[in-house]
Parts: structure tokens; sequence; C-alpha cells
């Protein structure tokens, strides 16, 4: 896995299950975290926890249209 397609997963992942869920290193920063935790919630809340690497990326990527502007600047940031 790229290390940039890692960060956005961890990102993902954190903004769900929050940083407390993750360790700290791997849970994206505090800024990317806000930037997409409001679209992983409205998006993808129905994808389970342990759903795999792939499941929050595709859903980031398959609502891409409708994701806030910061979030989707973060998903550009990490070449998604």
């Amino acid at each position: 896995m790229k290390k940039s397609k890692g960060l956005l997963l961890a990102l993902a992942i954190g903004a769900v299950i929050g940083p407390a869920g993750l360790g700290q290193a791997a849970s994206g920063s505090p800024e990317q975290q806000a930037a997409c935790r409001p679209d992983v919630r409205r998006y993808c809340h129905k994808i389970p926890q342990n759903a795999g690497d792939n499941a929050f990326l595709a859903c980031l990527q398959e609502n891409r249209a409708k994701l806030s502007a910061p979030c989707r600047k973060v998903l550009e940031s990490n070449g998604m």
C-alpha cells in the first residue's frame, strides 16, 4: 500500500472512530481529521469499522463530488 493511501485510510478510520481508536501517529493530523470527519460520518457511516483498508477509501472516492472542499483538498494532497 502506498504511504499516502495508508495515511488517507487512517484519516478516514480516525474520523469515524476518533483518535482514541487509533495510535496518534496513524490517525492523520488533527487538521486532516477535522477536514474529513463530517464527510466520513455523512457518507461512510454504514461501513463497519473493521471493513478493511479499501472500504473507507472507496467510499470517499465514490462520494468525491459531494465532499466538502477541505476534505477534497486532503484527498488531493495525498494523491487520491
